[in-house]
């Protein structure tokens, strides 16, 4: 029985899609909006039964994902690098022909399925988001005045809190009309920002507060209400992953390998996976080993580590240790024990 396979080249407001049977032979392309409903009403008015529909990963997959899974379509959303190492081999790249080869993959099946996160997963995320957002616009606009100041020859000190700087800066501004006239404007916003800031940080402490799974994870040394919070809307379903050491490797924080013929180089960490996971798990373990008091296990095996291998690697392998313990607690219910480590990372 002949099966029939869709791909979609999906962008904001268009997308392309190609229909190809068992054999590989083409036999619908369309050009359409991004809507779920266009899409759907296509895939319906085919004359034959549409085995999977497939696009690879990107803004919209959410979206496209559960809408079309709602109409009764089995859906596939592919990870972006396997598809673009798969259509770099075509000779002229356009929406048509991406959506062909998109296809083609979906119908041999040399694709790796991206998981798509829950609504509360994306909403966790999107808190998160937005709180950092803020927090880099409140430091862009300090350096700003920073900058101008210095026009003046009024050098700030190096550091200064985030909630001081108001009122460390503007009784010296308001002394000149000049500076008073031109930088107050960009004070009063830096305020406003600060201060929907700090009520997201408050929301973010409040959610974390409030999860089961975030408490358990806070029981360890340096993890905190954001990378609790982090680590569990990136991980979204711990089931997903069949061994606690292969969450590490989903983030990114294992090293390459290239292996060919009588060569054999581990290189660095491959970076692959959410970026911002990996950064809050690093800074997790830095916090773990520069800044925590009490001894335990992980802080001992990651301080031998520095001494061996540097400050660096070490905070890589206890973050890459990190994923793996707060994995393995979420999964059994466990708690955090001081001598708790596990193996080697």
């Amino acid at each position: 029985m002949m099966e029939y396979y869709a791909g979609l080249d999906v962008s904001l407001r268009s997308c392309a899609l190609c229909i190809v049977d068992s054999k590989g032979k083409v036999c619908l392309e369309r050009e359409l909006p991004c809507e779920v409903a266009d899409i759907g009403a296509c895939l319906e008015a085919f004359e034959h039964p549409i085995e999977r529909v497939g696009f690879e990963a990107g803004a919209m997959s959410q979206h496209l994902f559960f809408g079309l899974q709602s109409s009764g379509f089995e859906v596939v959303c592919m990870e972006a690098r396997q598809v673009s190492a798969a259509l770099s081999a075509m000779r002229n790249k356009t929406d048509k022909t991406d959506a062909k080869g998109i296809a083609q993959i979906l119908r041999t099946g040399w694709f790796s399925p991206v998981h798509m996160k829950s609504r509360e997963a994306h909403g966790l995320r999107a808190l998160l988001s937005t709180r950092k957002a803020l927090l880099k616009k409140t430091m862009d606009l300090a350096n700003e005045v920073r900058g101008l100041l210095k026009i003046f020859g009024v050098r700030l000190p190096r550091t200064v809190k985030h909630g001081s700087f108001d009122g460390l800066v503007r009784p010296m501004i308001e002394m000149d009309d000049i500076l008073a006239h031109a930088i107050i404007p960009l004070l009063d916003a830096r305020v406003v920002l600060f201060q929907h800031h700090l009520e997201l940080d408050r929301r973010v402490k409040r959610a974390a507060s409030q999860d089961k799974v975030c408490m358990r994870m806070m029981t360890v040394p340096g993890v905190g209400p954001i990378a609790a919070l982090t680590f569990k809307a990136a991980v979204d379903d711990p089931s997903r992953f069949k061994r606690s050491r292969t969450v590490a490797a989903h983030f990114g924080l294992t090293p390459r390998r290239f292996q060919s013929g009588e060569h054999d180089n581990p290189g660095r960490i491959s970076k692959a996976g959410d970026r911002d996971v990996r950064a809050t798990l690093y800074a997790a373990a830095n916090a773990l080993l520069m800044r925590t008091m009490a001894g335990s296990q992980i802080k001992s095996w990651g301080m031998r580590l520095m001494r061996t291998k540097g400050r660096r690697r070490a905070v890589v392998a206890v973050a890459r240790k990190l994923a793996v313990l707060l994995h393995r607690m979420w999964i059994d219910g466990s708690e955090f024990h001081q001598e708790q480590v596990g193996g080697t990372a």
